[in-house]
Protein backbone atom coordinates (compact mmCIF):
# COMPACT_ATOMS: atom_id res chain seq x y z
CA UNK A 1 0.00 0.00 0.00
CA UNK A 2 0.99 3.21 -0.79
CA UNK A 3 0.66 6.68 1.88
CA UNK A 4 0.04 9.79 0.80
CA UNK A 5 -0.58 13.54 2.28
CA UNK A 6 -4.14 14.32 2.81
CA UNK A 7 -4.22 17.12 0.61
CA UNK A 8 -1.29 19.94 2.32
CA UNK A 9 -2.23 18.80 5.28
CA UNK A 10 0.60 16.09 7.29
CA UNK A 11 -2.42 13.76 7.70
CA UNK A 12 -0.49 10.17 5.78
CA UNK A 13 -3.67 8.14 4.42
CA UNK A 14 -3.60 5.02 2.03
CA UNK A 15 -4.51 5.65 -1.30
CA UNK A 16 -7.14 3.47 -1.12
CA UNK A 17 -10.27 4.41 1.38
CA UNK A 18 -12.76 2.10 2.47
CA UNK A 19 -16.08 3.91 1.68
CA UNK A 20 -18.69 2.10 4.84
CA UNK A 21 -21.69 3.15 3.54
CA UNK A 22 -22.13 -0.85 2.15
CA UNK A 23 -22.00 -2.09 6.20
CA UNK A 24 -24.88 -1.60 8.48
CA UNK A 25 -28.22 -3.13 8.52
CA UNK A 26 -30.04 -4.56 5.07
CA UNK A 27 -32.72 -2.62 6.59
CA UNK A 28 -32.02 0.35 5.70
CA UNK A 29 -30.98 -0.81 2.11
CA UNK A 30 -31.31 -4.68 0.64
CA UNK A 31 -27.83 -4.53 -0.54
CA UNK A 32 -25.43 -3.37 2.98
CA UNK A 33 -24.05 -6.38 4.45
CA UNK A 34 -24.82 -6.66 8.26
CA UNK A 35 -22.67 -6.51 11.29
CA UNK A 36 -21.44 -10.25 10.74
CA UNK A 37 -20.85 -10.40 7.43
CA UNK A 38 -19.22 -6.67 7.40
CA UNK A 39 -16.37 -7.31 10.19
CA UNK A 40 -14.01 -9.74 7.84
CA UNK A 41 -13.77 -6.67 4.96
CA UNK A 42 -12.75 -4.19 7.38
CA UNK A 43 -9.85 -7.11 8.96
CA UNK A 44 -8.59 -7.20 5.15
CA UNK A 45 -8.37 -3.78 4.81
CA UNK A 46 -6.21 -3.46 7.48
CA UNK A 47 -4.49 -6.45 6.72
CA UNK A 48 -4.13 -4.78 2.87
CA UNK A 49 -2.69 -1.76 4.73
CA UNK A 50 -6.19 0.62 4.43
CA UNK A 51 -6.12 3.16 7.10
CA UNK A 52 -8.57 5.54 5.66
CA UNK A 53 -12.29 4.74 6.73
CA UNK A 54 -15.52 6.61 5.47
CA UNK A 55 -18.74 6.51 7.15
CA UNK A 56 -21.50 9.12 6.96
CA UNK A 57 -24.05 9.79 10.18
CA UNK A 58 -27.14 9.13 7.73
CA UNK A 59 -25.67 5.25 6.60
CA UNK A 60 -28.24 2.40 7.32
CA UNK A 61 -29.39 5.70 10.37
CA UNK A 62 -26.46 5.75 12.32
CA UNK A 63 -25.73 1.79 12.33
CA UNK A 64 -23.20 1.94 9.70
CA UNK A 65 -21.13 4.19 12.20
CA UNK A 66 -21.72 1.95 15.27
CA UNK A 67 -20.57 -1.24 12.96
CA UNK A 68 -17.40 0.76 11.95
CA UNK A 69 -15.92 1.72 15.05
CA UNK A 70 -16.99 -1.48 16.77
CA UNK A 71 -14.97 -3.37 14.49
CA UNK A 72 -12.37 -0.70 14.27
CA UNK A 73 -12.04 -0.74 18.19
CA UNK A 74 -11.03 -4.44 17.92
CA UNK A 75 -8.43 -4.46 15.38
CA UNK A 76 -6.88 -1.35 14.92
CA UNK A 77 -5.31 1.14 17.51
CA UNK A 78 -6.91 4.50 17.11
CA UNK A 79 -3.77 6.35 16.16
CA UNK A 80 -2.85 3.73 13.31
CA UNK A 81 -6.28 5.08 11.57
CA UNK A 82 -8.12 7.69 9.90
CA UNK A 83 -12.07 7.83 10.44
CA UNK A 84 -14.06 9.67 8.72
CA UNK A 85 -17.75 10.63 8.51
CA UNK A 86 -20.37 13.25 7.61
CA UNK A 87 -23.29 15.54 8.32
CA UNK A 88 -25.92 17.58 6.55
CA UNK A 89 -28.78 15.02 5.31
CA UNK A 90 -31.56 14.18 7.33
CA UNK A 91 -31.59 12.18 10.45
CA UNK A 92 -35.20 12.14 11.45
CA UNK A 93 -38.45 14.01 10.40
CA UNK A 94 -38.53 17.40 12.51
CA UNK A 95 -36.96 20.95 11.13
CA UNK A 96 -33.67 20.69 13.00
CA UNK A 97 -32.89 17.22 12.32
CA UNK A 98 -31.26 17.71 8.90
CA UNK A 99 -28.66 20.64 7.34
CA UNK A 100 -25.92 22.24 8.48
CA UNK A 101 -26.94 24.69 11.06
CA UNK A 102 -24.91 25.08 13.78
CA UNK A 103 -27.74 23.43 16.16
CA UNK A 104 -27.07 20.17 13.97
CA UNK A 105 -23.59 20.52 13.45
CA UNK A 106 -22.63 20.13 17.14
CA UNK A 107 -25.59 17.89 18.02
CA UNK A 108 -24.51 15.33 15.32
CA UNK A 109 -20.87 15.46 15.62
CA UNK A 110 -21.85 14.44 19.28
CA UNK A 111 -24.12 11.63 18.20
CA UNK A 112 -21.37 10.59 15.50
CA UNK A 113 -18.64 10.08 18.19
CA UNK A 114 -21.21 8.00 20.43
CA UNK A 115 -22.17 5.59 18.16
CA UNK A 116 -18.51 5.35 16.91
CA UNK A 117 -17.29 4.77 20.43
CA UNK A 118 -14.84 7.57 19.71
CA UNK A 119 -13.24 10.58 21.58
CA UNK A 120 -12.50 12.48 18.06
CA UNK A 121 -12.78 11.81 14.58
CA UNK A 122 -10.08 12.80 12.00
CA UNK A 123 -11.91 14.20 9.33
CA UNK A 124 -15.64 15.85 10.02
CA UNK A 125 -17.04 16.55 6.38
CA UNK A 126 -20.48 18.40 5.24
CA UNK A 127 -22.24 15.91 2.94
CA UNK A 128 -23.62 18.50 0.78
CA UNK A 129 -24.18 22.45 0.69
CA UNK A 130 -27.07 23.94 2.40
CA UNK A 131 -28.76 26.82 0.81
CA UNK A 132 -31.35 27.44 3.60
CA UNK A 133 -28.19 28.20 6.19
CA UNK A 134 -25.78 31.19 6.08
CA UNK A 135 -22.12 29.71 5.11
CA UNK A 136 -20.14 31.97 7.96
CA UNK A 137 -22.49 30.17 10.29
CA UNK A 138 -21.88 26.48 8.99
CA UNK A 139 -17.70 27.32 9.05
CA UNK A 140 -17.69 28.67 12.83
CA UNK A 141 -19.68 25.52 14.05
CA UNK A 142 -16.93 23.20 12.03
CA UNK A 143 -14.53 25.54 13.68
CA UNK A 144 -15.61 25.13 16.78
CA UNK A 145 -16.19 21.25 16.24
CA UNK A 146 -12.34 21.54 16.00
CA UNK A 147 -11.02 23.81 18.41
CA UNK A 148 -13.30 21.47 20.71
CA UNK A 149 -10.92 18.23 19.85
CA UNK A 150 -13.67 16.24 18.20
CA UNK A 151 -12.66 16.47 14.84
CA UNK A 152 -8.72 17.11 13.84
CA UNK A 153 -9.77 18.03 10.22
CA UNK A 154 -13.12 19.13 8.40
CA UNK A 155 -13.82 18.29 4.77
CA UNK A 156 -16.99 19.09 1.97
CA UNK A 157 -18.36 16.66 -0.26
CA UNK A 158 -20.41 17.53 -3.67
CA UNK A 159 -20.90 20.94 -4.36
CA UNK A 160 -20.42 24.06 -6.83
CA UNK A 161 -17.27 25.58 -7.08
CA UNK A 162 -18.32 28.83 -6.31
CA UNK A 163 -19.32 27.69 -2.75
CA UNK A 164 -16.36 25.60 -2.51
CA UNK A 165 -14.21 28.94 -2.67
CA UNK A 166 -17.08 30.95 -0.71
CA UNK A 167 -16.74 28.66 2.15
CA UNK A 168 -12.86 28.98 1.66
CA UNK A 169 -12.83 32.71 1.86
CA UNK A 170 -15.22 33.05 4.41
CA UNK A 171 -13.00 30.59 7.18
CA UNK A 172 -9.75 32.53 6.03
CA UNK A 173 -11.51 35.94 6.23
CA UNK A 174 -12.30 34.76 9.94
CA UNK A 175 -9.83 33.13 11.06
CA UNK A 176 -11.48 29.87 11.08
CA UNK A 177 -10.48 25.87 10.18
CA UNK A 178 -10.48 25.59 6.49
CA UNK A 179 -11.46 22.40 4.59
CA UNK A 180 -8.55 20.27 4.05
CA UNK A 181 -10.39 17.45 1.12
CA UNK A 182 -12.88 17.48 -1.30
CA UNK A 183 -15.44 14.14 -1.34
CA UNK A 184 -16.56 14.96 -5.46
CA UNK A 185 -18.70 12.94 -8.05
CA UNK A 186 -15.61 11.78 -10.16
CA UNK A 187 -14.84 8.85 -12.44
CA UNK A 188 -14.31 7.82 -15.94
CA UNK A 189 -18.01 8.58 -17.36
CA UNK A 190 -18.64 11.40 -15.05
CA UNK A 191 -15.90 13.87 -15.52
CA UNK A 192 -17.35 17.35 -15.11
CA UNK A 193 -15.55 18.06 -12.15
CA UNK A 194 -12.38 18.65 -14.22
CA UNK A 195 -13.58 22.15 -15.41
CA UNK A 196 -13.75 23.64 -12.26
CA UNK A 197 -14.05 21.59 -8.65
CA UNK A 198 -10.80 19.98 -9.77
CA UNK A 199 -8.53 22.58 -10.56
CA UNK A 200 -9.91 25.10 -7.62
CA UNK A 201 -8.56 22.07 -5.25
CA UNK A 202 -5.21 21.72 -6.86
CA UNK A 203 -4.73 25.52 -6.82
CA UNK A 204 -5.80 25.46 -2.51
CA UNK A 205 -3.97 22.48 -1.74
CA UNK A 206 -7.12 20.24 -0.97
CA UNK A 207 -6.72 16.35 -1.34
CA UNK A 208 -9.87 14.90 -3.37
CA UNK A 209 -11.37 11.72 -2.28
CA UNK A 210 -13.74 10.92 -4.97
CA UNK A 211 -16.68 8.94 -4.08
CA UNK A 212 -18.21 7.01 -6.61
CA UNK A 213 -14.83 6.11 -8.67
CA UNK A 214 -16.41 2.96 -10.22
CA UNK A 215 -19.93 4.98 -10.92
CA UNK A 216 -21.89 2.60 -8.61
CA UNK A 217 -20.29 -0.72 -10.14
CA UNK A 218 -20.64 0.48 -13.77
CA UNK A 219 -17.24 0.41 -14.14
CA UNK A 220 -17.09 -3.02 -13.04
CA UNK A 221 -17.84 -4.43 -16.48
CA UNK A 222 -21.10 -5.93 -14.56
CA UNK A 223 -24.28 -4.16 -16.56
CA UNK A 224 -25.54 -4.38 -19.94
CA UNK A 225 -26.93 -1.83 -22.44
CA UNK A 226 -30.65 -4.04 -22.72
CA UNK A 227 -30.90 -4.61 -18.46
CA UNK A 228 -28.64 -2.86 -15.39
CA UNK A 229 -27.15 -5.70 -14.30
CA UNK A 230 -28.03 -9.10 -11.88
CA UNK A 231 -26.53 -7.84 -8.31
CA UNK A 232 -28.97 -6.57 -5.68
CA UNK A 233 -27.75 -3.26 -5.50
CA UNK A 234 -27.71 -3.01 -9.70
CA UNK A 235 -31.67 -3.79 -9.71
CA UNK A 236 -32.59 -2.17 -7.13
CA UNK A 237 -30.14 0.88 -7.25
CA UNK A 238 -32.75 3.36 -9.05
CA UNK A 239 -29.65 6.61 -8.35
CA UNK A 240 -27.34 4.64 -10.64
CA UNK A 241 -30.20 4.65 -13.40
CA UNK A 242 -30.66 8.07 -13.50
CA UNK A 243 -27.18 8.78 -13.24
CA UNK A 244 -25.35 6.57 -15.76
CA UNK A 245 -26.42 3.85 -18.47
CA UNK A 246 -25.76 6.32 -21.76
CA UNK A 247 -25.19 4.47 -24.60
CA UNK A 248 -21.83 6.35 -24.39
CA UNK A 249 -21.01 5.47 -21.32
CA UNK A 250 -21.17 1.89 -22.68
CA UNK A 251 -18.94 3.60 -25.51
CA UNK A 252 -16.58 3.79 -22.41
CA UNK A 253 -16.91 0.95 -20.62
CA UNK A 254 -15.87 -1.20 -24.00
CA UNK A 255 -12.64 0.90 -23.97
CA UNK A 256 -12.00 0.16 -20.08
CA UNK A 257 -12.44 -3.67 -21.16
CA UNK A 258 -10.33 -3.98 -23.86
CA UNK A 259 -7.43 -2.18 -21.69
CA UNK A 260 -8.75 -4.63 -18.77
CA UNK A 261 -8.11 -7.66 -21.14
CA UNK A 262 -5.16 -6.27 -22.51
CA UNK A 263 -3.55 -5.58 -18.52
CA UNK A 264 -4.96 -9.65 -17.91
CA UNK A 265 -7.02 -7.18 -15.14
CA UNK A 266 -10.26 -6.36 -14.51
CA UNK A 267 -12.61 -3.23 -15.40
CA UNK A 268 -12.74 -2.35 -12.14
CA UNK A 269 -9.35 -1.49 -11.62
CA UNK A 270 -8.75 -0.09 -15.28
CA UNK A 271 -11.35 2.46 -13.73
CA UNK A 272 -9.16 2.66 -10.21
CA UNK A 273 -5.88 2.92 -11.92
CA UNK A 274 -6.78 5.59 -14.46
CA UNK A 275 -7.91 7.83 -11.54
CA UNK A 276 -4.73 7.04 -9.34
CA UNK A 277 -2.92 8.34 -11.98
CA UNK A 278 -5.10 11.92 -12.65
CA UNK A 279 -3.54 14.92 -10.37
CA UNK A 280 -4.86 15.77 -7.18
CA UNK A 281 -7.00 12.54 -6.22
CA UNK A 282 -5.96 11.13 -2.94
CA UNK A 283 -7.76 8.57 -1.98
CA UNK A 284 -10.70 6.96 -3.99
CA UNK A 285 -13.60 5.73 -2.11
CA UNK A 286 -14.56 1.93 -2.79
CA UNK A 287 -17.04 0.08 -1.70
CA UNK A 288 -17.00 -3.67 -1.50
CA UNK A 289 -19.67 -6.64 -1.16
CA UNK A 290 -17.51 -8.96 -2.13
CA UNK A 291 -13.94 -10.15 -0.77
CA UNK A 292 -12.09 -10.04 -4.14
CA UNK A 293 -13.73 -6.73 -4.76
CA UNK A 294 -11.60 -5.21 -2.11
CA UNK A 295 -8.26 -7.12 -2.83
CA UNK A 296 -8.68 -6.13 -6.45
CA UNK A 297 -9.14 -2.74 -5.47
CA UNK A 298 -5.92 -2.50 -3.62
CA UNK A 299 -4.23 -4.14 -6.17
CA UNK A 300 -4.69 -1.26 -8.59
CA UNK A 301 -2.49 1.09 -7.46
CA UNK A 302 -0.07 -0.90 -8.84
CA UNK A 303 -0.87 -0.61 -12.15
CA UNK A 304 0.53 1.55 -14.31
CA UNK A 305 -0.80 3.22 -17.34
CA UNK A 306 0.76 5.03 -20.46
CA UNK A 307 -0.51 8.26 -21.91
CA UNK A 308 -1.82 7.05 -24.86
CA UNK A 309 -3.85 4.19 -22.95
CA UNK A 310 -5.16 7.28 -20.73
CA UNK A 311 -6.16 9.26 -23.40
CA UNK A 312 -7.92 6.28 -25.23
CA UNK A 313 -9.82 5.44 -21.78
CA UNK A 314 -11.48 9.55 -22.24
CA UNK A 315 -11.42 11.09 -25.59
CA UNK A 316 -15.13 9.34 -25.62
CA UNK A 317 -16.35 11.26 -23.13
CA UNK A 318 -18.86 13.82 -24.06
CA UNK A 319 -19.98 16.25 -21.52
CA UNK A 320 -23.57 15.63 -19.30
CA UNK A 321 -25.61 17.44 -16.81
CA UNK A 322 -24.18 18.43 -12.86
CA UNK A 323 -25.19 15.11 -11.52
CA UNK A 324 -24.65 14.58 -7.27
CA UNK A 325 -24.82 17.58 -5.80
CA UNK A 326 -28.42 16.96 -4.08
Amino acid sequence: MEYVNLGSTGLKVSRICLGMMTYGTPAWRDWVLDEGASRPFVARALDLGINFFDTANMYSQGVSEEVTGRALRDMAARDEIVVATKVYFPTGEKPNQRGLSRKHILTQIDNSLRRLGMDYVDLYQIHRWDYETPIEETMEALHDVVKAGKARYIGASSMYAWQFAKAQHVAERNGWTQFVSMQNHYNLIYREEEREMIPQCLDMGVGLIPWSPLARGFLAGNRTRDKGGETARAQSDQFAHRMYFRDNDFDILERVEQSAADHGKTPAQIALAWMLHKPGITSPIIGASKMPHLEQAVEAVDISLSADEMTALEDLYTPRPILGHQ
